[in-house]
């Protein structure tokens, strides 16, 4: 007999007169770093803040390089660097925010692919879920729980 294995994904979605502060205060740092992107083949510019437990906060964005695909995403950009210099310090909550440079306006985007696996792979070291914030043209923040709402077969250390 066939089995069939079926997962249930869903984002919330929260009007401009419903941000919590603490996700407003994340979506406009995303913003605020969005030009600082280098993306001059895409001309998609991507920003991202992660939120830690300790409080801190910190931006990046993406950085393509005319060797497709060497760029990064601004979310393992800013991934890298916090884990980086703050390894025990689990992430809580990443915005991200996206616009195309040629009409200025702004893009509804998830991260990729490999900026899910990424996520993830913090979920696992510190077995809690991230918080995925992304902003759309609407203004309206969609937000994911963890990255099982995005990315619900993730591949995960298949030995433990």
């Amino acid at each position: 007999m066939t089995k069939k294995i079926e997962i249930k994904v869903s984002l919330e979605v929260f009007s401009k007169n419903e941000w919590l502060s603490e996700d407003a205060h994340l979506i406009e740092k995303a913003k605020s770093i969005l030009e600082n992107a280098h993306a001059p083949y895409s001309n998609f510019l991507v920003g991202a803040a992660l939120l830690l437990e300790n409080g801190e906060v910190f931006v990046a964005n993406n950085q393509e390089n005319v060797s497709f695909p060497v760029g990064i995403c601004a979310e393992r950009a800013v991934l890298s660097y916090a884990m980086g210099n703050f390894p025990n310090d689990r992430p809580v909550k990443i915005a991200i925010v996206a616009k195309r440079r040629v009409n200025n306006q702004l893009a509804t985007v998830t991260p990729c692919g490999l900026c899910r696996q990424t996520i993830n792979e913090y979920e696992v070291k510190f077995n809690h879920p991230i918080e995925i914030l992304m902003l759309n043209p609407q203004e309206e923040i969609l937000k994911a729980s963890g990255i099982d709402q995005l990315l619900p077969f993730r591949f995960n250390d298949l030995n433990s």
